[in-house]
This record gives C-alpha cells, sequence and structure tokens, in this order.
C-alpha cells in the first residue's frame, strides 16, 4: 500500500513575509544606527557645541551697536594675530575652542530620579497598609506586613505612569496567604484595583511559587477597528483582537489611514480542531450578533452559511440571497425546516465520507466545503415550540454538534444570559468554545468559560468587548471588530461601506416565503440518495 505524503504545511503570505522582512530590516538599520551613535558620540558632541558657540557668536554681534562693530573687529583680529605668533598657540587655540565646543554640546538632559517621588511614596505606603489586614498574622514572628512598615521589602518593583498612577507592581506576600483560593485572591484584587486606580483594567498574574503577586494595568483594547479582510489561512476564523502579551502572532490590519499589526483570537475549525463549536454569551446590545455577523462574513470565504435568527430582529437580513448563504430563518417553522435538513446533510457527509475512505478515494468535494451553523437566541424557538407542541429545535443541533467536526460542519451559538437556562444539553457539552461578551460579573464569566479572567473589567465596556476562552486554554481579553449591521440608520457611512464590501454578490432572489431555499432542497434531494445507495 502506497503510502500518502503528508500535507504540506502552509507557508506565510508572501504580504506578511515581505513585512517581516521590512521589519528585519529596520531592526538591523536601528542597530547600526545606534552602534554609530555611540561611536561618533564625541564628534556628535563637538559639533553641538561649535553649533551653539557661532549661535552665540551671531547673537552678540547681531545685539553690538554699529558703532562699535569696528573697534570690536579690531579687537578680534589682534586676539588672532597675537596667538598666530605665540609659540604653539594655533595648536593651543584648537584646543580651547574643541574643548569649549565638548562643554559647550554636552548632553544637559537630567537624569530621572532613581526612586519614587513624595506622592508616589505616599501611594505605595498607603497601599501597603492597606494589605496589612489581608497579609499579616498573630502568630507571625517576623510579619512582612505591619501597620507603619516599611514598603521597600514588599513591593520590590514599581512604575508609574505619566499621570502619576500605577502601572507596574510587584508585591510580596508570606507563604501562608491562601492564594490556591479563588475568594482570598478576588479579595486582594479588589482592594489593589480601588487602590492603584479605578477606571482602568488590571492583569493579576499570581506566582504561587515564589510568593509574588504582578499587578500590570492594561492598555484599553482598540474598539474601534472596522470589518475587513484578515490575513487567515481557511478554518482560522478572527474571533477579535487581545492583548500583545497573550499572543504571539499579529495580524495586519486596516486603522483608518494606517496600517498596524495587531494580537488576533484565532478559533481554528475543521477536521483536525479541538474545539469545533463555539457558545456566546451577553447581555443585550454587548455585540452577540456582531460577534456572528463578522464570523459570518469570514466563512463565507471558504463555505456556506444556515442562519437561525431567534430575536427576529433582522439584523441578518444583509445576508439573504447572497452567495453562499443557504438560508436565513427568523420564523420556526423555517429555523426547523432548516436544522432538520442540517441534521440531515451532517449525515450524509459522514456516509460519503466513509464510502471515500473505503475506496481508497479522497472526499467528495460537496463534504470537503465547510458548512457552518449560525444560530441567535434559540431560547426563543424553545419557548414557541413548547407553547405550539412543535420539536425543540435545538434537538435538531444534536448531530452537527456531536459528529461536526468529522462532516466539517461548524455550529456557532448566541444567546444572551437571561435564556441560558433553556440552552440544551448538547449545547453546552460540544461548545468548547467560549465567548462572553458585555458588563459580565466574575461569576457569570467562569461559569460560562470554565476559569476567572485574570483582568478586571474595565469601567466602561464598549460593544464587542469581553472576554474568549478556547478549550481549555487561557482566558483571553477580546475585542470583536466593528460589523454593524449595514441596513441600519445608525450606522456609519464607513462602517456600512466596509461590510457591505465583504459581502458576496446576490445571487438568488429574496422569497419572503419559502420556507428554506432551492439549495437546501436540491442537497436533501442528494442525501436521501446517498442513504439509499447500496454500500
Amino acid at each position: 500500500m502506497a503510502r500518502r505524503p503528508l500535507p504540506r504545511i502552509l507557508s506565510k503570505d508572501s504580504a506578511q513575509i515581505a513585512r517581516m522582512q521590512i521589519a528585519r530590516s529596520r531592526e538591523l538599520a536601528r542597530t547600526a544606527a545606534d552602534s554609530a551613535t555611540d561611536v561618533l558620540h564625541p564628534l556628535i558632541t563637538v559639533t553641538r557645541g561649535l553649533r551653539l558657540l557661532a549661535a552665540s557668536g551671531q547673537r552678540r554681534w547681531a545685539d553690538t551697536p554699529k558703532d562699535k562693530r569696528g573697534p570690536l573687529l579690531f579687537l578680534v583680529a589682534s586676539l588672532i594675530l597675537a596667538v598666530a605668533l605665540l609659540p604653539y598657540g594655533p595648536l593651543l587655540a584648537v584646543i580651547t575652542v574643541m574643548a569649549t565646543a565638548a562643554w559647550q554640546g554636552r548632553d544637559r538632559t537630567p537624569p530621572a530620579p532613581e526612586g519614587p517621588d513624595e506622592s508616589q511614596t505616599e501611594r505605595l505606603q498607603t497601599l501597603y497598609e492597606a494589605l496589612v489586614p489581608y497579609f499579616s498574622a498573630p502568630e507571625d514572628p517576623a510579619p512582612l506586613y505591619t501597620h507603619g512598615g516599611e514598603w521597600e521589602k514588599a513591593v520590590p518593583d514599581h512604575e508609574f505612569d505619566d499621570d502619576g498612577r500605577v502601572a507596574h507592581l510587584v508585591i510580596r506576600y508570606p507563604a501562608y496567604f491562601t492564594d490556591a483560593e479563588h475568594e482570598a485572591r478576588a479579595r486582594i484584587e479588589q482592594l489593589l484595583t480601588a487602590k492603584a486606580g479605578r477606571g482602568r483594567e488590571y492583569h493579576f498574574a499570581w506566582d504561587e511559587e515564589g510568593n509574588q503577586l504582578t499587578v500590570t494595568a492594561l492598555p484599553p483594547l482598540p474598539a474601534d477597528i472596522p470589518a475587513q479582510h484578515f490575513v487567515t489561512a481557511p478554518g482560522e476564523t478572527v474571533l477579535g483582537f487581545t492583548d500583545p502579551s497573550e499572543i504571539q502572532r499579529t495580524l495586519p490590519l486596516s486603522y483608518g489611514e494606517e496600517q498596524i499589526d495587531v494580537p488576533p483570537v484565532v478559533w481554528r475549525t475543521g477536521i483536525r480542531s479541538t474545539e469545533p463549536h463555539l457558545l456566546a454569551m451577553g447581555h443585550p446590545g454587548t455585540g452577540t450578533s456582531t460577534l456572528l455577523r463578522s464570523i459570518a462574513l469570514q466563512a463565507l470565504q471558504y463555505g456556506d452559511v444556515l442562519f437561525v435568527d431567534g430575536g427576529g430582529t433582522g439584523e441578518y437580513a444583509c445576508l439573504t440571497g447572497r452567495n453562499g448563504v443557504l438560508t436565513v430563518e427568523c420564523a420556526l417553522p423555517g429555523a426547523l425546516a432548516s436544522l432538520e435538513w442540517a441534521a440531515q446533510e451532517t449525515e450524509r457527509r459522514l456516509i460519503a465520507i466513509n464510502l471515500a475512505r473505503q475506496a481508497g478515494d479522497p472526499p467528495p468535494a460537496d463534504a470537503r466545503r465547510a458548512l457552518w451553523i449560525l444560530v441567535d437566541r434559540p431560547s426563543v424557538f424553545t419557548h414557541l415550540a413548547a407553547a405550539d407542541g412543535r420539536k425543540d429545535p435545538q434537538e435538531l443541533l444534536q448531530v452537527p454538534l456531536r459528529h461536526g467536526r468529522a462532516a466539517n460542519v461548524t455550529v456557532v451559538v448566541a444567546e444572551q444570559f437571561d435564556g441560558a437556562e433553556a440552552l440544551g444539553d448538547a449545547v453546552r457539552q460540544h461548545t468548547r468554545a467560549r465567548v462572553v461578551l458585555g458588563p459580565a460579573t466574575a461569576r457569570q464569566v467562569e461559569a460560562v468559560l470554565g476559569a476567572p479572567p485574570h483582568t478586571t473589567p474595565p469601567g466602561q465596556v464598549p460593544p464587542g468587548r469581553g472576554y474568549a476562552r478556547l478549550g481549555a486554554g487561557p482566558v483571553h481579553r477580546l475585542q470583536v471588530p466593528r460589523t454593524p449591521d449595514p441596513y441600519d440608520d445608525a450606522t456609519s457611512d464607513a462602517d456600512r461601506q466596509a461590510v457591505l464590501e465583504l459581502l458576496p454578490a446576490r445571487t438568488a432572489p429574496v422569497e419572503p416565503n419559502a420556507s428554506a431555499p432551492t439549495d437546501l432542497t436540491k442537497r436533501t434531494m442528494s442525501a436521501e440518495a446517498v442513504v439509499a445507495e447500496p454500500s
């Protein structure tokens, strides 16, 4: 049996390689410039001093009255003649001028203060005193934290920003502090947030082995990055953007008139994905619909999309009839029909892939093309189905959720916190990629993501701001790219144009009374034909 060659590792895009080469060239040029500056520093200093002496002489000549300029020129000429006639006079004159120029051209920038100033010292002492009740014990023979103690031993490293607020802290704490308990950590984090300055986000890194806590004030994530084409490979979806310290990879983006590199939160789907399905939770107006639109625009580049909108607000009407969009359903009958087709399509793909593998052939093209099932607020359809005596649409998601990875089917569910109890067990168990958007409490974030965030919530939460966790990975701050509804009157012209440019061409007329598009009917017939075909 012949061995199949291993798939070739995808190389980076040529544009990204060019950017890396440009960045490397800039780094080399910067290093060469720094080395040249160190070598030529004496010459630069003397040149700067000569320029200052010349400017001073020019000002002195301009300030001298015209009737006194003649005697001044005679005096200068006499001095030059005397110096020229003296033994070694010109050499001593040149040395004197160079020494004077070196003194005048020296760096006069005042050195930065080595320690904190009076206000910073008072702030650190206040913070130290506030930690005494939490980091001290009566039976401790040599307490690190005491009232009126020295903060220098407990805070070995600290930084302040230009506004005089805390930017970075390294805090030591005694070994008997219960840093393994979430409640104890939460109390310390809440206290430090209040004392270091509210209105900012802080990252807390607990070093349990070294008994140290590192507190870092995080800059706000950019909330105005518009929707655009992202440089990603097939099977990669950009959920949003996060901190540079958390992600090593960056994406080139258009940010206004500039080009910037931002670290993304990339969700990988497909056959080899460990988190093939996603669940997004949030409150109304926090950006879950924006996230679904952003995912849909990226999914349409390599696959087909089936939309089920339980909210019924028409926020996905811009996708209706587009190339690659199978259907956009807002009513219960259409949702049931579409999800039933999705379950049958998943089974058909599994059978087709199995038959191809038994025959030693590659999977068929229609089974390799990705199918995305995007469901917004399924709890609404659950209540409507229960009131009408129909089948719960979430039951139809069990087959795509359980077998979607093998069939190249991806399910994305967005729900609000008030409808979280109506989510089915299949949705809870098989959506290992999680996103929480909006002003959620730490307990709500932990309940959805399975782990608490390591940062404090911001004072003002913009739409699309939250946290993301892929499987058992770390919890990342997340900012969803700005992808509003282009048909909304409140959408700006720039955002509307950015979204419309990403939409595929409209290839099918809109049929408001149709429960499912023609593509679904054709594919259902092909699925039944494959199932009926004898193996």
